[in-house]
């Protein structure tokens, strides 16, 4: 039989770890590329975007299309790679007990 005083307590050790997990991911850099590394787009765990740095070769008039079609794609790129982060960190916390709405956290 569970007893709902031992489930309201591991509720609230979750949330702690669940609030430390957050603060953890906000502080981690992830890096994102395209084009085989000319461009890299730095994002943290809160999903913004920190820092971007481009070949300097692509820095012309001339490549101007290609250059906004990279950095679309490495930001894209390290978004994807902090989600999946974030979702693997949040399944090791949750020991893959499947708590609804939890999924949502890095969407």
């Amino acid at each position: 039989m569970v007893n709902l005083q031992d489930m309201v307590g591991e509720a609230l050790r979750i949330k702690e770890r669940l609030g430390k997990l957050q603060e953890e991911l906000a502080e981690r850099r992830i890096e994102g590329s395209a084009g085989g590394g000319m461009v890299v787009a730095v994002v943290n765990g809160r999903l913004e975007l920190l820092e971007l740095r481009f070949e300097p070769d692509l820095l012309t008039k001339e490549a101007a299309e290609v250059v906004r079609d990279l950095v679309v794609a490495a930001v894209n790129d390290g978004l994807r790679r902090a989600r999946d982060l974030g979702k693997n960190e949040l399944g090791k916390l949750t020991g893959g007990l499947g708590l609804p709405g939890l999924g949502n956290l890095f969407s």
